[in-house]
């Protein structure tokens, strides 16, 4: 989607999503949970997936802002808001979904990953059902042979969007505790056998949000 093809609604919305984030995002207090995980693969220089929910979007890509992650977002207009809003500070886009796009964005996908890139995928984006584990970064991980790094956040004061996600915005001064799982390798023959390892993952997320709860 282009700048020309945006209707001015989403660039004021893109605007104001992006000065908002910018002035929220400064006061929220940060504590860090299994960092050894993730400073383990860049010590290594090894490719990997951030996988997280889309409800937890918003206090994560705050977190790892200007860290030149490759983050894939949905050809909607709702996530070319995001989209942009995440490019204002310091991602770099990756389009498609697991409903448009799919086949495109799994090639990039795998492509950033063998030029050791660091990718963000939400497995349950952008229509849900919400913490259901698509098979999009499972593929790409074993294709790549990247790990899967899981990621969640615990926020202790948010407004909740009436989504279908039901979307995390932390409201100014809150803490958000931010925990990564140990990294999960998906060893298999074929794309099929590779999504058959989505209840690990799942598991994977569940034990990463209980460390972030505790």
């Amino acid at each position: 989607m282009t700048d020309e093809t945006l209707p001015v609604s989403a660039h004021a919305a893109i605007t104001l999503g992006g000065i908002a984030l910018q002035a929220l995002g400064r006061t929220w207090r940060y504590e860090v949970r299994g960092s050894e995980h993730l400073e383990a693969l860049r010590l290594h220089g090894s490719p990997f997936i951030f996988s997280l929910w889309h409800g937890q979007l918003l206090p994560l890509i705050w977190h790892h802002r200007n860290q030149r992650v490759a983050i894939l977002v949905s050809e909607h207009r709702d996530g070319e808001i995001i989209a942009r809003v995440a490019q204002s500070i310091g991602y770099r886009l990756i389009r498609g979904s697991s409903t448009r796009g799919a086949d495109r964005a799994l090639l990039a996908l795998v492509r950033q990953l063998k030029a050791g890139a660091e990718v963000a995928v939400t497995p349950d984006g952008p229509r849900g059902p919400a913490r259901s584990y698509a098979p999009g970064a499972l593929i790409a991980a074993q294709r790549s042979g990247a790990a899967i790094l899981p990621i969640t956040a615990h926020v202790d004061n948010a407004w909740h969007l009436s989504s279908w996600d039901r979307f995390i915005i932390p409201k100014p001064f809150a803490k958000v505790t931010v925990a990564y799982g140990a990294p999960v390798y998906v060893e298999a023959r074929s794309s099929r056998e590779a999504t058959a390892a989505a209840s690990r993952l799942q598991a994977a997320m569940g034990d990463t949000e209980k460390l972030a709860c505790a």
